[in-house]
């Protein structure tokens, strides 16, 4: 199926570009979450016409993210957990959780969907985590798990 791009999608391809995509992938992600729109002529005209405010637009989404990246780049945030006598979680660190922890400490709201643990956080120790801030921006942060003292 042939789409034209409205943003930047990383490994895909960039802003006006007119691309074939599988029919899925272009339906249950790039059009339903509007970064694409599908290929007709009457499309086409359209993006032509409005490529400098999407890449503008583009361009203030790479600041933003650029600015959170400087706020955030390898600081070390910790999480406190029930835990085994070895040292193991119950349940995993998700995103969510880390979305929220960032939230508290930094004041930046960062979607669940681009935080990236490097592996899953079951056990106490520190793992690090991948931020996807924009199709070229990425930053790397570490959690820390923290056995979390039972009250008695």
């Amino acid at each position: 199926m042939k789409v034209i791009l409205l943003e930047n999608v990383r490994k895909v391809g960039s802003i006006g570009e007119i691309i074939d995509v599988k029919r899925g992938f272009a339906r249950n992600y790039l059009i339903s979450k509007k970064k694409a729109l599908f290929a007709s002529n009457e499309n086409i005209k359209e993006v032509e016409k409005i490529k400098q405010d999407l890449n503008k637009k583009d361009q203030d989404k790479k600041k933003e993210a650029k600015l959170i990246h400087e706020k955030i780049k390898n600081k070390q945030y910790e999480i406190r957990k029930l835990s085994t006598e070895n040292k193991e979680l119950y349940g995993s660190v998700k995103p969510t959780e880390i979305s929220k922890v960032l939230e508290e400490n930094e004041q930046v709201k960062i979607n669940p969907s681009l935080i990236q643990p490097s592996k899953e956080i079951k056990s106490i120790g520190n793992f690090e985590v991948l931020i996807n801030l924009h199709s070229e921006v990425q930053t790397q942060i570490v959690i820390k798990t923290i056995a979390q003292e039972e009250l008695k």
